[in-house]
């Protein structure tokens, strides 16, 4: 009774709702720097390398922040669990927006690269740090609703970021994409300094697992190379390839063992042991990986299939991103109402699998609008179950591993996510190599693609064979993401339901349903 009651003593009182306002605004604009960085860049692409004389590395300059910003987040969620929440976004705005402005002043392509590696370190922690803390003020059984709002940036950056990066490239400079995060920067700097001060600190003196921190950050960049040059810089059987992939994997299993007798593990086995975060990291790689792939996928086919322009590609992509909102609601009120989170995944995720089956069967005959309609539903699909898989695994894991436990789930979706896009379009390269084959134009595949508006201007045979080795292409390849999506609604299917908490942190053992 007297130890209870020494508990209860200094135990902080829980958040009003305004504090949880306060909070949710910063972790959302750090959020926000993240999610704006990886959209804004795209459409400056062009202007940095004409600018810098640098189009054969052009590639690098996502793929370095995509290295570096997945190999950090691991690790800034343990030591956010260490060291506190607060300490960690800050460290990771301070570098990301340091490494922004050093890409902002780069003279070289080598220079912008190197300043994009850094900014993927600073960036690598606003994601999980900005989950993390809604974990550390919202009841599990309360998150699902305020998930709305994290899709709801994702949704705001993906449809307001290439925009903003035109109107940067065509009326002030390529440069304005990375001086825009500073003014961002700050404010957010200065909301989670105040707003963040009640966040719980773990005490003592936590021992930081170096070691395993110097095997993981190769071992993740070796695969997601793999990912990132298979089929497209190396064939996926070359020295290069295979090679890369058995360092990866090598030094993943040491860094596993490493894992099992560290005193404070990166990323603790009792986590993957849990039958719940487990499944609901696999789900996320499994979710990523078909929501990516649609990424890379349904722009060349809505202009090289469908026959549309730049601009209404755009707009016939904004139903995918806003679909993620729409399904991410409801998801949300449904975890709240019942305290379950596998129900909703399961309806979304098979509308998801209908949508890809329905684009098997598109092609240049169908409507544009009836397209975008099956596009929202896969995006509802994706939507519904993202929140899912993340307020499951903070419910299940307990509060000193709730930012490694945040960090999990970003870990393995920005790991599928790079994995899906690399397979599918690899899969949609080989059906078309193997239709090209036939008329004469075999290996030419790549090139056609890259072109795209620009593939009408080929010899007049090669024309003639290719709406047909680009149909039957994109066929392959969407049946293999309705496969994906079907893999996740497996998975989803398999996953243990344990009650939502509603309560913050647990420390006791969860009881299942």
């Amino acid at each position: 009774m007297a130890m209870s009651a020494t508990r209860a003593a200094v135990s902080p009182p829980p958040f009003t709702h305004r504090e949880i306002l306060e909070v949710l605004s910063g972790a959302l604009i750090g959020l926000l720097l993240a999610a704006l960085d990886q959209t804004v860049v795209v459409t400056a692409l062009p202007a940095i390398a004409d600018e810098l004389n640098g189009l054969q590395h052009l590639s690098w300059i996502v793929t370095a922040y995509l290295l570096t910003s997945t190999a950090s987040t691991p690790i800034y969620g343990k030591l956010s669990d260490l060291y506190g929440r607060r300490r960690l976004i800050v460290i990771g705005i301070g570098i990301f927006v340091a490494a922004s402005a050093f890409c902002a002043l780069a003279q070289s392509m080598g220079q912008l690269i190197a300043a994009r590696a850094l900014q993927g370190i600073g960036g690598g922690g606003l994601i999980s740090m900005a989950q993390a803390i809604i974990a550390d003020v919202i009841a599990p059984r309360e998150r699902g609703r305020y998930q709305v709002y994290m899709s709801g940036i994702w949704a705001l950056a993906s449809v307001g970021g290439p925009v903003l990066g035109g109107v940067f490239v065509e009326y002030l400079s390529w440069r304005w994409v990375f001086w825009i995060n500073l003014p961002i920067g700050a404010l957010g700097l200065v909301l989670c300094w105040r707003a963040l001060k009640r966040l719980p600190v773990r005490g003592g003196y936590p021992r930081i697992d170096y070691l395993g921190a110097a095997i993981l950050i190769p071992g993740v960049v070796a695969l997601l190379l793999v990912a990132s040059w298979g089929g497209v810089e190396f064939p996926w059987t070359s020295a290069p390839i295979l090679g890369l992939a058995a360092a990866g994997i090598l030094l993943l299993v040491a860094f596993a063992l490493q894992e099992m007798r560290a005193p404070e593990p990166l990323l603790p086995p009792r986590l993957l042991l849990d039958p719940v975060i487990l499944m609901a990291n696999l789900i996320g790689f499994v979710v990523s990986a078909g929501m990516f792939g649609a990424v890379v996928l349904l722009p060349v086919f809505l202009q090289l299939v469908l026959g549309r322009g730049a601009g209404d590609t755009g707009l016939l992509l904004i139903p995918l991103m806003g679909g993620t909102v729409l399904g991410a609601y409801p998801t949300g009120q449904w975890m709240r109402i019942t305290g379950r989170y596998k129900k909703a995944p399961l309806l979304t995720l098979s509308g998801a699998v209908i949508a890809f089956v329905v684009l098997v069967f598109a092609g240049s005959t169908t409507p544009p609008w009836l397209v975008a309609i099956f596009i929202g539903l896969l995006g509802i699909g994706i939507g519904g179950a993202m929140p899912a898989t993340l307020v499951a695994a903070q419910n299940a894991a307990e509060a000193r591993d709730i930012g490694a436990a945040t960090a999990s789930v970003a870990f393995f979706r920005s790991l599928g996510g790079s994995f899906g896009a690399a397979f599918l379009w690899s899969v949609l390269l080989a059906a078309l190599d193997s239709r090209l084959a036939q008329a004469g134009a075999g290996g030419m595949a790549g090139e056609l693609l890259r072109s795209g508006a620009a593939a009408t201007a080929i010899d007049p045979a090669l024309r003639a064979a290719l709406p047909g080795a680009l149909l039957h292409g994109f066929r392959l390849a969407f049946a293999f993401g309705a496969a994906i999506m079907a893999a996740s609604l497996a998975l989803t299917l398999l996953w243990k339901e344990i009650p939502l908490r509603g309560n913050v942190a647990r420390t006791e053992p969860a009881a299942e349903l």
